[in-house]
């Protein structure tokens, strides 16, 4: 549905619309996730009034003509050929389905190839309408406008869309066993992903957390896993962790590639790792560091309308203070020692690391 949007709005086919959008030096975006479906745009102030005219077309009137729906559909399955193939999605699919069973979370957001061929038209507009209502919706701008021009500008944008949507599904129970998860695939490495339950974001120790997690799996290389793993053992090029917080679940997940014969021993080194962070914690330098990082690093990120429109609409899905782009770096700076200490012990859980593991490994 959300692929189909810009296929043709109103009065206008497919190639009309998408020439409507040039004349204007426009660009919108249409996307859906796991737990949302976003719509972004950027248009010059002169074409402002066009673009969002266009934009309402393409929003509350969209066409779903069938030819555009036989082509788009021919997209998603050529994808999920693709990904049968792709050692990556199966380990992906293989965890999600393992951690989430029956829940939405549980299956792949493309589809099947089954359930993608036997979609009907009517399957679209139901999708459409009820995924894009008004009692849903958040917004963020950034550029040239006020937000008393913002106002009415969204009222005439948004303002004929549905009420309310489709009921959402209830919290995801996260059913993960521990151990390890082996799906053979013939190739001279492995692809590993492996997780445990994470920390919700609006927890108070989610701060903490999120430093732990920088100093054992984040994008640096003197991060712990990137340390042992890769630095002193060479059982891969790479490694990260990183804390997901769905709408309705919230995971602690990592993953890496090495060759058949070294999987074994690499899982070991992140066990032992995940044991020894939640019997130790960090190290003073280790806080000291991973803190002048994230706090040093916050501010790149606000480069452009762009990313801040983004920062912001997605401070306002996590609930975050209207204030939060202020004072997140103060809130880094006040984890304490004694926080990080407590914290590791909570989080992380050696004995539930489940492991999916996509190759031909040995050993395991």
């Amino acid at each position: 549905m959300t692929a189909l949007i810009e296929e043709g709005a109103g009065e206008m086919d497919s190639r009309a619309f998408a020439e409507a959008r040039d004349a204007l030096a426009a660009e919108f975006v249409f996307d859906a996730g796991g737990d949302s479906v976003g719509v972004s745009a950027r248009f010059l102030t002169e074409n402002r009034d066009q673009a969002i005219t266009l934009l309402r077309e393409a929003l509350v009137n969209p066409r779903f003509d069938q030819d555009a729906i036989d082509r788009v559909r021919e997209q998603v399955l050529s994808i999920l050929r693709s990904d049968e193939k792709d050692p990556d999605k199966i380990a992906s699919n293989t965890f999600d389905r393992l951690a989430f069973g029956d829940h939405p979370y549980g299956s792949d957001g493309n589809g099947t190839i089954e359930t993608v061929t036997a979609l009907t038209r009517d399957d679209i507009v139901a999708a459409h309408k009820g995924a894009l209502a008004r009692d849903r919706i958040y917004v963020s701008a950034a550029g040239d406008i006020t937000a008393e021009e913002l106002g009415p500008l969204l009222d005439r944008l948004l303002g004929d869309l549905p009420a309310t949507g489709t009921p959402l599904p209830g919290l995801a129970e996260v059913k993960l066993p521990p151990g390890v998860t082996v799906t053979d695939f013939p190739s001279p490495q492995s692809t590993v992903l492996f997780g445990q339950t994470g920390i919700p974001r609006e927890d108070p120790d989610f701060f903490a957390a999120f430093i732990l997690n920088e100093a054992m799996g984040g994008g640096r290389f003197t991060a712990r896993l990137m340390s042992e793993v890769r630095e002193k053992r060479g059982l891969t090029y790479g490694i990260g962790s990183y804390l997901v917080s769905y709408d309705l679940a919230d995971m602690y997940l990592g993953q890496f590639s090495a060759s058949n014969d070294k999987v074994a021993e690499a899982i070991q080194v992140v066990r032992d790792e995940w044991a020894r962070i939640a019997r130790e914690g960090l190290t003073d330098q280790e806080l000291a560091d991973t803190k002048t990082y994230l706090t040093g690093s916050y501010p790149l990120r606000f480069d452009g309308n762009g990313p801040i429109a983004s920062i912001l609409v997605g401070m306002q899905m996590e609930g975050m203070p209207i204030d939060y782009a202020v004072t997140r770096n103060a809130k880094i700076e006040a984890v304490t020692m004694d926080d990080i200490k407590r914290v590791a012990a909570r989080l992380y859980q050696p004995d539930a690391l489940h492991f999916v593991v996509v190759g031909q490994p040995t050993g395991l």
